[in-house]
């Protein structure tokens, strides 16, 4: 689905309204939209508090009040600015019935507190896409006044995260109205995510035909609930063209690969991950079990020979090609290994638990260089290489995680030597040394920066954090639409590497295979969160929910 800016919007619900489409019947099909999304939550006839300002949004929200009223629910304009007598949306919405407040008769939001205070569901119509910078004129004083009420109820806070299809909330909120925002909170910028701390917790956000960037970015992102695309009829086509989108279930499902019933474990391609250092066992040993848990047929650990016995206890299923090693340590004379063996495998993962010792980067270095040593600091590698020269390396696709990622951030074009189907796997922190920015510049625009890195390096970005993001080189990016506190846990990230290497070595691009390994990751986390709340996962824990999230999806 694609993602569009405020400008595309325009653009395009524009162009639909020249092409005969109008605006009053987007607003019509956006007003019932919300209102069908609101009566799913709300069975029983439920008094409804509408916030109406004087744009579309306020529009859109007259048009689902008067929906709503017509099916038995109660409810009430509060306006606080619109138009008394041109107003057509306004007078069909009073003829049903609907008791109107104007904000401009209660000075002191007494009765706005009161209302907030009594409805079951709170309707945020007052500001929509179009608006920019922090709330002005009367509108702080509504919306604290709003707050107030719903303080006074002495109920919590919505949960703070953010989902597009996935799995459904499991209730409404207890002891505080549901407050539903159209297009996002009032207050939030669509564009860049940033938001008025006057701004109301949604629990519900329907946005309408497409998502904005702003819904996935912090600290809006924080506020909008969960998050509803409403079809409001416009032709498809006119927002083909955005290059920036969010993975859905069906998205995901129809890139996953074939599973033919007569198929063998050669069918569903070999994956090497190389990795591991005495300090670091765990590592790799969680990204090939999530290579397996994808579906891979055959993973090889590619480890130093001195941690092969205590990686080997941890995972019974994989196979192992051992490597020349300093003290547990990967070496330069590891490559001349790699050059016989890599040939027959289909995907390589490098990095989980490497370690960052000096002859470790110059491994990497080498093998980035095609096989070609970077330096002669091994002991006894020149005399060697002179006697038996090391064959070339060419690399099959390939993932660069962890460890490899914070030793390319100390070599210089690194990028030269990598495949085309290369994915490189950064959170904030190493995205932040490889480019020499912040942590904060980073993810002040995580959308922007990884986009332009994918261009400059020429591979697949996955930068890792809350929504994550993929990036093809081509200028194709596409968000993650889960934000999953329980994620922030050590050893994760390798689960979602070895996701990503199994689903390359069963033929998907880098692209599609960052996506499909990023969103099933995602989910299975969702399916933790659920039995275990917000905090304690082990990333082991999320290796028998990934073939949960695979059937899922197959299932949608």
């Amino acid at each position: 689905m694609q993602v569009v800016s405020t400008s595309e919007m325009r653009r395009i619900e524009a162009a639909a309204d020249a092409a005969g489409h109008h605006y009053a019947d987007m607003m019509e099909l956006a007003g019932r939209a919300v209102a069908e999304a609101i009566r799913a939550r709300r069975t029983d006839p439920a008094q409804i508090l509408f916030l109406i300002g004087p744009g579309n949004n306020g529009g859109d929200g007259l048009v689902a009040a008067r929906y709503l009223q017509e099916w038995g629910h109660e409810c009430t304009l509060y306006i606080w600015q619109r138009s008394e007598t041109a107003d057509p949306l306004l007078v069909r919405a009073q003829s049903v019935g609907i008791v109107t407040v104007w904000a401009a008769e209660d000075k002191d939001q007494q009765r706005l507190a009161i209302l907030a205070r009594e409805c079951e569901v709170l309707v945020d119509a007052l500001l929509g896409t179009g608006a920019k910078g922090p709330l002005r004129g009367t509108l702080p004083d509504l919306l604290a006044a709003v707050g107030e009420g719903l303080r006074e109820r002495g109920a919590p806070a919505p949960e703070r995260f953010t989902r597009i299809g996935g799995l459904p909330p499991e209730h409404g909120p207890a002891g505080r109205p549901l407050v539903v925002a159209l297009d996002g909170p009032s207050g939030l910028d669509f564009d860049s995510g940033e938001i008025d701390d006057l701004a109301l917790w949604a629990d519900l956000t329907v946005t309408f035909a497409y998502p904005k960037p702003g819904q996935f970015a912090y600290p809006g992102a924080a506020r909008i609930g969960e998050l509803l695309v409403a079809d409001i009829g416009l032709d498809p086509a006119l927002g083909a063209d955005t290059p920036l989108q969010v993975a859905t279930h069906q998205m995901v499902r129809d890139l996953l690969p074939e599973r033919a019933p007569d198929a063998h474990k050669g069918s569903f391609g070999k994956a090497l991950v190389v990795g591991g250092s005495p300090n670091y066992i765990g590592a790799p040993c969680l990204a090939a079990e999530g290579a397996y848990r994808v579906g891979a047929g055959l993973v090889t650990l590619g480890v130093a020979e001195r941690i092969q016995p205590t990686v080997a206890g941890h995972v019974t299923e994989a196979t192992y090609l051992l490597l020349p090693h300093d003290l547990g340590a990967l070496t330069e004379a590891a490559l001349r290994v790699l050059a016989e063996e890599i040939g027959g495998y289909d995907a390589l993962l490098v990095g989980p638990g490497m370690g960052r010792e000096e002859h470790t980067g110059e491994f990497l270095r080498g093998l980035l260089q095609g096989g070609r040593p970077s330096s002669r600091r091994a002991v006894g590698f020149a005399a060697r290489e002179e006697a038996h020269p090391p064959h070339k390396i060419d690399l099959p696709p390939t993932v660069l995680d962890a460890d490899a990622l914070n030793l390319l951030a100390e070599q210089g074009s690194w990028w030269e030597g990598a495949p085309r189907e290369t994915v490189v796997t950064p959170h904030p922190g190493e995205m932040a040394r490889l480019t020499g920015k912040t942590i904060a510049e980073v993810q002040g625009d995580r959308v922007g920066i990884a986009r332009a890195q994918a261009a400059q390096w020429g591979v697949t970005v996955l930068l890792k954090g809350a929504h994550s993001i993929v990036a093809a080189p081509d200028g194709r990016a596409t968000i993650i639409p889960y934000a999953n506190a329980l994620m922030a846990s050590a050893g994760t990230g390798d689960v979602l590497a070895g996701a990503v290497v199994g689903l390359m070595a069963q033929g998907l691009s880098a692209y599609h295979a960052a996506i499909c390994g990023a969103y099933l990751h995602s989910l299975a986390g969702e399916y933790r969160r659920r039995d275990i709340g917000a905090a304690g996962l082990l990333a082991g824990d999320l290796l028998p929910l990934l073939p949960r999230a695979l059937r899922a999806l197959r299932g949608a």
